[in-house]
């Protein structure tokens, strides 16, 4: 909301203010020229007093379509000339714009910001339909803090997390009625979303395209009070879709097999694990893919585009390298379980460093 303050106040050189629909102070871009004591005092006390609210609605204010002129008070520096621009969506006032006119503001200059003014409304719209609720707080691990929430949905329903780029701030006004989104904190912010269970894939992967670098989505609940632990698989897929390539870049949680079970291990355990194949160096590759086949050698060569006998001195090679026997079927499991963790150890929107199939 503030972005959109300060750009309409470039856009018109004029001192802009956005108010919800009980007149309480939402955004407010720098002054230019004079200031008056409404504008003032709306600013330090973050509301319109009654008096003046009453003065503004008796405009119309609250039911215009289109921008309303209101003049000052001749004599009154209390009072300058105003015009206010009902925040309107889908027919409901949701709030106003407010700049103070040094008689510059014309009606060309105010459709110029039309764009933002829309935009402005959405998003108090978006706010009204969900109540302002805690997404993040609904997410907790902890009932008395999803308690407090006091957020109503019904199931079934699927927890996104997205993890959003840098240079971009996703548009959540957008999203479909009865997707809520809640942006959150941080140098790497992730934003929480909780949809309904059949529109979380699409959900997902438009915000991944347009604002995100990764998304992950958790499983669906029939129940929308166990969300929390859709949001906890969401954030663990998110996980797997950064260091995933062939998962990534939107990941769901029900289509990720064994790295359900390795995302869950602590760090330390994670790394001991992946430690099994580290030896293998550039040959790591080979060996994933040789696995990935079950073991099937012309198959395997052929998608490396190496000979079969070249294969067999790499995997005879991993052998020597890691004092494991591929022709162990427990020494091929933990290799293989050790190959799946690597990818989840290094940074993310990265493979590990032997993910090389040479």
């Amino acid at each position: 909301m503030q972005e959109i303050v300060d750009e309409i106040a470039r856009l018109l050189d004029a001192s802009v203010t956005i108010e919800d629909r009980s007149f309480h102070l939402l955004a407010y871009g720098a002054q230019s020229g004079d200031i008056d004591t409404v504008r003032q005092e709306s600013i330090l006390r973050r509301r319109a007093s009654d008096e003046v609210r009453a003065h503004f609605e008796a405009y119309g204010i609250a039911t215009s379509t289109v921008p309303v002129r209101i003049p000052g008070i001749p004599g009154l520096p209390g009072l300058l000339d105003r015009v206010c621009v009902p925040l309107r969506h889908g027919g409901v006032t949701y709030g106003y714009l407010w700049l103070l006119d040094s008689g510059a503001l014309t009606d060309a200059r105010l459709a110029a910001v039309t764009p933002l003014v829309e935009r402005a409304a959405a998003v108090l719209a978006h706010e009204a339909r969900t109540g302002r609720a805690r997404l993040w707080d609904f997410f907790s691990a902890d009932p008395a803090t999803r308690a407090a929430a006091a957020l109503h949905v019904t199931g079934p329903v699927a927890a996104i997390a997205v993890r959003t780029a840098p240079d971009r701030a996703a548009a959540l006004w957008r999203l479909p009625r009865g997707v809520l989104a809640e942006p959150g904190d941080g140098p790497e912010p992730l934003t929480a979303v909780l949809a309904p269970a059949s529109q979380a894939p699409r959900v997902a992967g438009t915000l991944q395209t347009t604002y995100g670098t990764a998304a992950g989505i958790g499983g669906a609940r029939e129940d929308a009070g166990d969300a929390w632990e859709s949001w906890a698989e969401a954030v663990l897929a998110l996980r797997i879709a950064e260091h995933v390539q062939r998962l990534g870049p939107v990941a769901s949680w029900a289509d990720l097999g064994v790295y359900r079970f390795l995302a869950r291990l602590p760090r330390s355990e994670l790394a001991e694990l992946a430690a099994e194949s580290a030896p293998l160096g550039d040959l790591a590759g080979t060996v994933e893919s040789y696995l990935d086949r079950a073991g099937q050698v012309q198959e395997t060569a052929a998608a490396l585009g190496v000979h079969r006998q070249t294969l067999y001195y790499r995997l005879g090679r991993a052998g020597q390298l890691t004092g494991l026997d591929l022709a162990d079927g427990r020494d091929r499991l933990l290799l293989h379980l050790s190959l799946k963790a690597a990818a989840l150890t290094g940074e993310p929107g990265r493979s590990a460093p032997s993910r090389r199939t040479s």
